[in-house]
C-alpha cells in the first residue's frame, strides 16, 4: 500500500481494469483495479479510506464494475460516489443500476443544437451565450467568484427548465454542498434536482471517479427517461488535481508543470460522454479552477478544448467591485455568430466588445496625462465604455443577504436593448453609478444624478 494505491497478488487470469474488488472487514473498502504492474499483480485505487488495511487480507473479485443507481427515486436526493445517501434520509429505492465507466454517445446519434440557452445574466448573455445541448466553462482563480455564478445559474435555470438538474461537487467544501442543498430546498425545486459529491476531505480515488457517477445517472435521465439534462460540475480541476494525485501515487513519470501523462485522455473520458441525443439535450456548466490565475495552465487549457462556450472571471474587475467579474475580452463563444444569435445581437456584442477594448488601451494615457489629453473621439469612448462596464454588473438572488439588493434576472432582449441605449449615447448625461448592480437598463433614468 501507498496510500491509496494498493496492490494486489491474484493468481491468473487478473481481473480487468476498472473491475471492483472489495476488501476490509464486511467488504467495506472499496478497490478499482488500475493496471497490472505484474503477471500476478493488480494495481487499485482506493475509493474508500484504507485505514485498517493490512498486508495479508483477502480481497474479492466481485466480477464487475462499480455500479452507481439510477433512476427517478434519487430526485431531491444529495448522494456519494457510490449511491448512497448523504442527506440523513433513508437510502434511495431503485432497482436499476448503471456502471461508472460507459463509452460515451456515438458520433452518428449526437445532434448539434443552435439554440440558445439564457441564463438571465447580462455579461454572459451578451458576450459569451450558452449553447443547449452545449458545455460552458466559468474560468477563474480563487475567490473571483465561480461558485457564486453557479449558484446563481441554478437559481435563475432550474425554476423553469423543464428537465432534471443534475449538480456534481469533486473536491468542493462540505459547507458549500450543504448551503446549495438548502437553497434549493427553500427555492422549492428539490424534487428536480439530483446533487452527487465527492467531497475535500474524501480520498483522490474518489473524486477521481464521483464525475463518473454523476454521468452515469444523467445518461439514465437522457436516454431511458428521454428528459432534458443540466448537468452543474464544480470544479473540473479538483477532477484532475484528483488525477495528478492518483498518477503519482502509481508511480507514473510527471508531464508538464507536474501533471499526469494522461491529463489529455482522462479529461476526455469526463467530457466526451456530456452529449446530447436525438431523445433529450446534455447541457453542461463547469466551474473550473485557474492556478495562479494562469490561463495557459494545463488543466485550463485542456479543459478549453471541449467547450463550446468559455466564460472567464477575472480577479482585476472583481478588484474594482464590477460583479459578475466577467471578463469582456477573454470570454467567448461558439454560439456567438450572426447565423445563430442574430445579425443585432451579434453587431451590438462586437461593438461593445470594441468599445471596451479601446478603452483598455486607453487607460495608460489616461493614468499618466489625464482626460483632458485625449481626442474628442476617445472621451466618447471611455464615456461609453465606463458605463457599459457598469452595466454589465448585476445584483443577484444568492447574494441578496450580503448585498442588500434585490437580485435581478434580465432578458436578452433587454440585455442588447440596453447596450445599444448606451453605444448611442443615450446615457452619456446620466451618472456613471446610476448603471451600477441594477437589472434592465430603464431602472438607471429612475436614479438620483
Amino acid at each position: 500500500m501507498r496510500g491509496n494505491v494498493v496492490d494486489v497478488h491474484f493468481e491468473p487470469p487478473l481481473p480487468e481494469r476498472h473491475r471492483a474488488l472489495r476488501t476490509g472487514p464486511d467488504g467495506c473498502i472499496v478497490l478499482e483495479v488500475e493496471s497490472h504492474p505484474a503477471p500476478d499483480t493488480v494495481r487499485c485505487i482506493a475509493l474508500t479510506p484504507t485505514s485498517g488495511l493490512a498486508r495479508g487480507a483477502a480481497v474479492t473479485d466481485t466480477g464487475g464494475m462499480l455500479e452507481v443507481p439510477v433512476g427517478r427515486a434519487l430526485l431531491g436526493r444529495m448522494l456519494n460516489l457510490f449511491g448512497e445517501a448523504i442527506d440523513r434520509l433513508p437510502p434511495p429505492e431503485t432497482a436499476a443500476r448503471l456502471p461508472l465507466h460507459r463509452p460515451p454517445l456515438p458520433l452518428a446519434q449526437r445532434v448539434a443544437s443552435r439554440e440558445i440557452f439564457t441564463t438571465g445574466i447580462k455579461a454572459i448573455d451578451l458576450l459569451a451565450p450558452l449553447e443547449r445541448g452545449g458545455k460552458a466553462g466559468l474560468f477563474g482563480g480563487a475567490g473571483v467568484g465561480k461558485t457564486v455564478v453557479i449558484t446563481e445559474l441554478i437559481h435563475n435555470m432550474v425554476e423553469s427548465y423543464e428537465g432534471v438538474s443534475l449538480f456534481c461537487g469533486i473536491g468542493e467544501r462540505c459547507r458549500e454542498a450543504e448551503e446549495l442543498y438548502r437553497e434549493m430546498r427553500d427555492a422549492g425545486v428539490l424534487d428536480k434536482t439530483i446533487m452527487v459529491f465527492g467531497q475535500m476531505n474524501e480520498p483522490p480515488g474518489a473524486r477521481f471517479r464521483v464525475g463518473h457517477a454523476a454521468l452515469s445517472i444523467a445518461e439514465h435521465f437522457r436516454d431511458a427517461e428521454r428528459r432534458d439534462v443540466l448537468l452543474l460540475i464544480d470544479n473540473i480541476f479538483r477532477y484532475v488535481q484528483s488525477g495528478t494525485e492518483v498518477s503519482g501515487l502509481l508511480g507514473r513519470i510527471p508531464s508538464r508543470v507536474g501533471y499526469q501523462p494522461t491529463l489529455a485522455t482522462e479529461l476526455a473520458e469526463l467530457q466526451e460522454r456530456i452529449a446530447s441525443s436525438a431523445a433529450a439535450t446534455m447541457t453542461s456548466v463547469q466551474a473550473v479552477y485557474v492556478p495562479a490565475d494562469d490561463l495557459t495552465d494545463p488543466s485550463a487549457t485542456h479543459t478549453f478544448a471541449h467547450l463550446s462556450a468559455s466564460v472567464v472571471l477575472s480577479r482585476k474587475r472583481a478588484a474594482q467591485g464590477l460583479y459578475p467579474a466577467v471578463d469582456p475580452l477573454a470570454s467567448d463563444s461558439k454560439m456567438l455568430t450572426p447565423s445563430v444569435v442574430g445579425e443585432r445581437h451579434y453587431r451590438i456584442a462586437q461593438e461593445v466588445r470594441r468599445v471596451l477594448a479601446e478603452y483598455e488601451d486607453l487607460k495608460d494615457i489616461i493614468a499618466m496625462l489625464g482626460m483632458e489629453e485625449l481626442s474628442q473621439g476617445d472621451r466618447e469612448t471611455v464615456r461609453h465604455a465606463r458605463r457599459l462596464e457598469r452595466f454589465l454588473t448585476q445584483p443577484f438572488f444568492t447574494t441578496e443577504q450580503f448585498t442588500g439588493k434585490a437580485g435581478a434576472s434580465v432578458s436578452l432582449e433587454e440585455t442588447v436593448h440596453g447596450c445599444e441605449r448606451i453605444l448611442a449615447g443615450e446615457f452619456d448625461g446620466q451618472p456613471e453609478r446610476a448603471l451600477y448592480m441594477i437589472g434592465a437598463i430603464d431602472a438607471a433614468l429612475g436614479q438620483p444624478a
